[in-house]
Formats: C-alpha cells, structure tokens, sequence
C-alpha cells in the first residue's frame, strides 16, 4: 500500500437497478468502497452476487437500462463521477481509469494486428505520435513478459495464445499508466502456470505504477496471494469487509466461512471427507427477503434472521460485518467442521512387476503401464486401455512449400499416448491448454478419428469413430463437457434430455423412462419440478447437475468429465465434486477427469497423470503428486497452485514462455525448452527415460529420481548432486 492515507476511490451507498419491463429492480444495494493507491482490494462472491454490476458502476459504464440511484456517491480523486457526461468520462478513460476484461479474445479487435490496436490506445491517452507509440508499446511488452514482441505486434488477435492475449489486455490498459485499474475475472479461463505469471506480473506492475486496483474473481486462492483487502458481495449486498489475513483466517459471516471451505486444499482427497458445500441459491433480485438475504442457506439462521435486516456494522480496523450472530463467531462459539465421510480406500495405480523401459536416443519410450507386463494392486478389473495413442493434424502446405514441393509437419496433438484405467478408478489428466487433454478424451469418446494406436473397453476393441460404435459401446462410455449451456439442447426439457439416453441406449419406455429421469434428478439433489424446465431457466450449477444426471442414464463403465467445474463458483464447484463422488461409489462408474486445476484433480482421483506436448511426463497417486519428487513440469504446476490461506509461501516456479508448437516438438525432452532443471545436452538430444518411485509412482525424466527428491526438497541446488 501507499504511504499515504489518500483514499483514490470513495464509494458510500451505491444502489444499481435496472430496469426490466416497467420495473426497476435493484441489483446491488448500499455497496461502499474505499481505495488506496497502490491498494489490490478483491471483490469476491457467486455469480449473480453483483460483482460485474458494481465493476461497470465503478467505470460509470451501466448499459441504457441500468442507473445508480439518487443518494449513492461515487469519487475518484475528488471527481464526482456521478456527474460526469460521457465525453467526461471517455477522456478518464482513455488516461486515468482502464478495464480488464475476462474475456480477452473479445475484447480485442479480430481484424486489426496487435501493435496497432496497443499503439492506438496510447496516441489517443497522450496524442504521441507513432515512434514515440511503437518505442512505448515495445517497452510495455517486455514489461508483461510477451516473448519475441516485435512478432507479437504484427500478429492478429487469433494467433495469440490466450496467456498472450490476456497480456496484451493488460498491456493496454497499464501503458498510459492508470490510476485505477478495474480487473473483472482476468485469470479464470486460464491455466495455473499461465495465471501465476500473470498475477506476479499485475503485482509487481501496480507496485511500480502505485495504482489502485478492483480485483473482481470468484477463485479465493488468488484473492489470498494477491490482494491486501477483501469485500464479500451475496445477492448484492455486502456481506463482510476485512484485510486479507483477518478473512481467512477469522471469518465473521457465516456466508464467508462458507465460501472459504468450499475450496479444495492441495492434497485433500475424497476418501477422507467431502468438501463443504453451501446448499441452494441466492434469492431472485425480485424476491429479495425482508430479512437476512442469507438466511435461507445460512447453517446458523434464527427467526431474527428471517424477520429483520441486519445492519452492515463497523468494527475495529475498518472491518465491515453484515449478521446478527458475528459476535457468536468471533468467540469461535460457531463453525463449520468438515462433513465426514466413510473412508473409502483409493484405488491402486497399477504396479510395474518387470523393470522399467529405458528410453534412448533414435528409440521409442514407451509408457510402462501398458508395455511394462503384469501389474497388481488395485481390486477392480481393467476397465479401458489405450495403447500408443496418435492423433496428427494435417497442416495445408503455404506457397514457399507448394513451390519446394515439401509436405510440412503434421500438429502433433497426441503422440503415443499409453494408459490404463480400471473399473471404479478415478484417473486425473492434467496439463497447459495445449497439452492434448481434450484431444485425447475426443479420441477416447470418439469425437476424433485417431490416426494411430488402439482402445480397448474392458478388453473388446473400440472402433475409431463415434458413428461407427455399437449401441452397447455407446452406453458405456459418456461426456460431461465444460460448459453445460452448449452441450444441453435449448429446446428440450430437462426431463427429454434426461429420457433421450435411457430410451436410446437402455431400451426404457416412456413412461419408464419418466419415472427413471425423475430418479435420476433426485439423485443429482433437484426437484421433481425441474424435470419440466429448460435449459436457459436453470443457473450454472443446476445446468450441470443435468448433465451429470443425463451422463449416467445409459448406466455407463467410464464417463470422461473435461473440465466440468471450472467455469463454476467455488460453492457449486464443491457440491458438483462432493456429487460425482457420491454417484461414483453408488454405481461404481470410472472417471477420466481432465483439469488445469490441479487441486480439484488432486480431491477427486485416484490416481493423476500429466501431460505435456501430446505425451505423458508423470504418472502417479493423487497424495504423491503433491510430494516430492515431482517432474520439473508438474514440480512448475503444483507450485502455481494460488492456495486459499494468505499465510502460504512457497518458491513459485514460472514457466514464463509459451508452449513450444505441436507441429514443430523439441527434440528429446520436449520439457527442455522450459525446463528450469534442465541438466545438460542430453536434455535435448534424448528422449528422457521412465524412472519408476514408490507406489507405482512414474516420471519420465533424464534426473534420477533421488536426486530430484534432494533438489525439490530445498535441500541442495541441482547442480551441486553429483
């Protein structure tokens, strides 16, 4: 923070409405804020919390049908935003205000080059002309750690990374130097190696700038690494304000203990308890109670809840509380202890009974779990199996090689993937976008036509294309997509996409089928009465729980989830976990669960595999991954993990270059281009052998195992083992 008690924002009892029909509903209610310079404050809650209203409030950018009501006061610097007109306020905008979208593909121009857009936003700041621009623009990509930024300034927005374009975003909005900074979800759609060299680089940045920035995300860890106060927002309304470290640590508002414990900690796995989970919904804008607006999914409601408001009181150091029962919890009289839940003992990853393949220079290195020979541990049978998985993209040849008559390198998405899951085991895969997790679930599904290598379901081969599988194969292997809004038609009810399968795939009549939906909804914890809507009247979550509901109709062996909770709020994200978990023991179903978020993967499966560049680097236990010896790749991933307690240090490990490209891989270790353990030439003229741990434990590096464990344990540098 600054040294000086300047408050650079002032906000007191903002109300936003806006006006739907011939009514004008007020969305967010009695909002204040106070920001310093140089101060990250975090605005945190679910979605429909009210926070991107608040963010578009604070730019005094609301949409026609939206407007702060009379009594509300809004200062930045002095002004009074309120009463600024839009010619007013573009000028503040163009200098002194900037905004970070979490879109950053759609918040650049698809068809104008980086540089111009950049150089364009800084001539109309300052009115420089275009070399004095382009020198600034240069000097603000090397700022944010674009790599090759003359390259970067004459691409178009598409053939950036979305690292690289959050970059840009940034870029634009620090290079007239702002004094305040509006950040509304910059990093969820993102990878943790990716966001933690982004959130190192806003750090560092607004500390040189001392400008004050609105760090709007529902991700807590971040908030915990970044920011040095927090606001808490439910159903537009302040729930609880307080420094970072008095938030995490002592809670005031049942609702913030709420969100706190909803996350999954690096290490927690579900065969020791299920996650907290805040049960229902906010309340409709239209409906807002008398009372508490929490008191319906508060654990700790009394009747003075329901029957009268609690005031938003003032405690020590400035901190904000809106419950009747706060003292109750500063005395730690209230709390939420974790659910317990019947241990269930993970499955086994197989053990290797033979010695582990070598790789070598000009030799295939094969994966040890389907080249290896027999394996134990572990009770159930062998569910799937893939077997030296390919999928090239071809590449259209450009005129240089139509002139040399050259064929150019195909994309290498996946190359040579091996693979065993058995029945009721949940197997993790994660990795950068880019890696070749969802090209390979599209292959495994049949969204993709491999172009080599074979699929096994429990030991009968599986035909390369979804069109060309047996209704029995169908049934047995489901999807759950990221984004439910596009997997789920529009234009039926949730009770005919939950039928579809169970009539299709199972044989059930209709009115079976009927009666089989509703089972189903029940047991994905929604009422009988949602079998009758449709997709666009159900939230995030709720649109999740369906397709959950639809995967298992068919009854099927392995369901493969990409990237099922990322898009959700922390809440919802532990009651979908603590779910699958649930229909997993009920019905004995195998996972093949695909995530950047390595501490979702790390509660849900049994076992973790990492992938980089099309291949696999690191197989093993979900509790070993957390441990040393890791791969320096996935040594990088869990150190990006932003853990939710701000009192956490560990030496980060950025991988500040972007993936190397799948048409054109590195020789050897295809880490080695970023490998911040890289040891030598042997790194980039071998393929790096499978070096096998305790517990089936597996890493597919050129570093002995024991001496990784020494240099990743902090004991002695790399360098220094002989």
């Amino acid at each position: 923070m600054s040294a000086t008690d300047r408050n650079l924002l002032e906000v007191d009892n903002l109300t936003i409405s806006y006006r739907v029909e011939d009514q004008w509903i007020p969305a967010v209610r009695d909002f204040r804020l106070r920001l310093q310079p140089g101060q990250i404050v975090g605005l945190v809650g679910e979605s429909g919390s009210g926070k991107s209203t608040v963010a578009l409030a604070l730019m005094h950018y609301l949409s026609s049908n939206g407007r702060v009501e009379s009594g509300g006061r809004l200062q930045f610097d002095d002004e009074d935003l309120l009463r600024k007109s839009n010619a007013e306020m573009r000028q503040l905008w163009a200098k002194r205000i900037k905004f970070v979208p979490q879109n950053a593909a759609a918040a650049l121009n698809p068809s104008i080059k980086i540089g111009r857009q950049v150089m364009e936003v800084l001539k109309a700041a300052e009115g420089i002309d275009g070399h004095e621009a382009y020198s600034r623009m240069m000097q603000m990509f090397h700022d944010v750690n674009l790599v090759d930024p003359e390259r970067v300034a004459e691409r178009y927005p598409h053939e950036l990374s979305g690292g690289m374009q959050q970059r840009v975003t940034i870029a634009m909005a620090l290079i007239s130097n702002p004094e305040l900074l509006i950040m509304d979800e910059p990093t969820t759609g993102l990878d943790v190696t990716t966001e933690a060299v982004i959130l190192d680089l806003v750090r560092g940045l607004i500390s040189e700038r001392d400008t004050g920035v609105v760090y709007i995300t529902h991700n807590l860890g971040v908030v915990a690494q970044l920011c040095e106060r927090v606001l808490v927002l439910y159903a537009g309304e302040i729930m609880e304000e307080a420094s970072v470290l008095d938030l995490f640590q002592h809670p005031r508002h049942p609702y913030t203990l709420g969100l706190i414990s909803s996350v999954p900690k690096p290490g927690q796995n579900k065969s020791a308890a299920q996650l907290q989970s805040i049960a229902g919904n906010p309340p409709a804008l239209t409906r807002i109670p008398g009372g508490c607006v929490f008191a319906e999914r508060c654990p700790l409601v009394i009747d003075l809840c329901r029957e009268r408001k609690p005031p938003l009181e003032t405690l020590g150091d400035g901190r904000l509380v809106r419950c009747h029962r706060w003292e109750e919890m500063e005395e730690g009289v209230l709390s939420s202890p974790p659910i317990p839940r019947p241990l269930v003992p993970p499955v086994n990853p197989p053990r290797l009974s033979g010695g582990v393949p070598q790789g070598g220079k000009g030799r295939k290195t094969l994966h040890p779990i389907t080249s290896g020979g027999n394996w134990s541990g572990g009770n159930g049978q062998t569910l799937m199996q893939v077997s030296d998985l390919m999928k090239h993209f071809p590449v259209e040849r450009n005129l240089r090689e139509i002139l040399g008559r050259t064929e150019p390198s195909p994309i290498r998405a996946v190359d040579g993937v091996d693979l065993q899951l058995r029945a009721g085991q949940t197997l993790g895969l994660v990795g950068e976008s880019g890696s070749g997790k969802t090209t390979l679930a599209r292959l495994i599904i049949g969204l993709e036509e491999r172009s080599g290598g074979g699929l096994q379901l429990l030991g009968m081969d599986v035909r390369n294309s979804v069109r060309e599988r047996s209704q029995d194969v169908l049934s047995k292997l489901q999807m759950v997509f990221q984004n439910p809004q596009n997997s789920l038609n529009p234009y039926l009810s949730v009770r005919q996409t939950i039928r579809r399968p169970l009539m299709k795939l199972r044989g059930f009549s209709a009115a079976a089928a009927d009666a089989e939906a509703l089972a189903l909804l029940e047991r994905v914890n929604l009422r009988a009465e949602y079998a009758e809507r449709y997709p666009d009247e159900l939230s995030g979550g709720e649109k999740q729980r369906v397709a959950i509901a639809r995967a298992f109709a068919s009854d099927p062996d392995l369901i493969i989830c990409d990237e099922p909770v990322s898009a959700l709020d922390v809440s919802v994200q532990s009651a979908v976990l603590n779910l699958l978990a649930a229909l997993q023991d009920d019905h004995g179903s195998a996972y093949l669960f695909i995530s950047h978020n390595l501490s979702v993967v790390g509660y849900l499966a049994d076992t973790i595999a990492v992938m980089y560049l099309g291949q696999l680097f690191e197989v093993g236990e979900a509790r070993e991954l957390f441990q040393a010896p890791y791969h320096p790749y996935t040594e990088a991933l869990v150190s990006a993990i932003p853990v939710p307690d701000p009192l956490h240090s560990s030496e980060r490990i950025l991988l500040s270059d972007d993936l190397p490209s799948a048409q054109n891989l590195p020789s050897g270790c295809r880490f080695h281009t970023r490998c911040p353990r890289k040891i030598g030439e042997i790194c980039e003229t071998d393929e790096p052998p499978w070096r096998q741990g305790d517990a089936g434990h597996l890493i597919r590096c050129h570093i002995p195992l024991e001496e990784l464990t020494i240099a990743q344990s902090g004991l002695i540098p790399l360098d220094a083992v002989d």
